[in-house]
């Protein structure tokens, strides 16, 4: 049996249009609980009936759901980037980062070696301490890697080392049963 397309209008009959209200109103919750479940979203549905009765479904805290729905409509609403408040706190975040940039790239043309000459004696000491502190750094871990490679090197000698040793055991062990087989009996 096919249905048939429904007529969107208000309908008059007062009984239908209770029973209608009913059976859509369950589905409508029905719905909503299955698209909690099935993808995990947060889900609130307030229906309010003709006579003024609450009926609602919600996946998690209800009240905790429409503060969350508070608190994002009013972020859009204050948020219009058209306003002139906007438009300046972006060119002030702009220009902050901007210089940021250029005092990053002039420190690194310093690390460097280069545009030294506009260095104060104090800036080119700054510079000196933070240059041989990072050498420091670098030496050690470059010092610590050799260790650990030079542990690793004494590690596969010793293990060749032994193996040769059993390798020259067994040679003369063959060597040893190939004579006695060789001898007249």
């Amino acid at each position: 049996m096919v249905r048939g397309k429904v007529e969107l209008k208000r309908i008059e009959n007062t009984t239908s249009r209770q029973v209608t209200f009913t059976k859509r109103r369950n589905g409508l919750l029905k719905k909503s609980c299955e698209l909690s479940v099935l993808c995990d979203a947060e889900v609130a549905v307030i229906v309010f009936s003709q006579k003024g009765k609450l009926y609602e479904f919600s996946s998690s805290n209800m009240q905790e759901t429409i503060e969350r729905y508070r608190e994002h409509v009013n972020m859009d609403r204050s948020y219009n980037p058209n306003t002139e408040v906007h438009n300046q706190k972006l060119k002030q975040e702009a220009a902050i980062i901007k210089r940021e940039i250029e005092q990053l790239e002039a420190s690194q043309r310093r690390f460097l070696g280069q545009d030294l000459v506009s260095c104060s004696l104090d800036e080119l000491s700054e510079l000196d301490s933070r240059l041989e502190h990072t050498l420091r750094t670098v030496r050690a871990r470059k010092a610590q890697l050799f260790k650990e490679q030079i542990e690793n090197l004494k590690a596969k000698e010793r293990y060749l080392l032994e193996e040769n040793s059993r390798l020259c055991q067994e040679n003369t062990s063959l060597c040893q049963k190939r004579y006695v087989e060789m001898q007249p009996q």
